[in-house]
């Protein structure tokens, strides 16, 4: 099972140095949107920002944790599965936009209740989930403004 379940309650738990940084991008983004692994592991790449990423933008917001190890797409899916119940986890996707399996219904409730765009599922699809709107759903780091950014 992932790690999209409910935390402990009490004590918050203490998390290694590169989980506690994937969770508090995961916490930046904001309601209706999504950022893929990658955007997640690009936003934390202390290589200096990339060349069309969230840093480079004037209105785009700090990354935390800046001038640290690299951390990477599967170290952020890695996060996400033993640490992610502890935010919105359902806002750091695939890239293709398909649900997280074992927890669609989950996802797609909060999908809904914010607002997040999807696209049908093919007529074709044996499960008729529906997928993130990868164009339309997807942040970039900046502030929105009532708009998309």
């Amino acid at each position: 099972m992932s790690g999209t379940g409910d935390t402990a309650r009490g004590e918050p738990p203490e998390y290694p140095d590169w989980a506690e940084r994937v969770l508090a991008v995961a916490e930046l983004i904001p309601a209706g949107r999504v950022m893929t692994y990658g955007d997640v592991a690009e936003w934390l790449d202390d290589d200096g920002p990339p060349e069309e990423g969230p840093s480079q933008d004037a209105g785009a917001v700090a990354p935390p944790g800046g001038g640290r190890a690299r951390v990477g797409p599967r170290q952020v899916g890695r996060a996400m599965a033993l640490y992610g119940g502890a935010v919105p986890w359902w806002r750091v996707v695939r890239a293709d936009g398909r649900l997280l399996p074992g927890s669609e219904l989950r996802a797609l409730a909060h999908y809904r209740e914010e607002g997040t765009p999807l696209r049908d599922a093919a007529r074709a699809a044996d499960d008729h989930i529906p997928k993130i709107d990868m164009r339309r759903a997807r942040w970039d780091g900046r502030r929105d403004d009532g708009g998309a950014p």
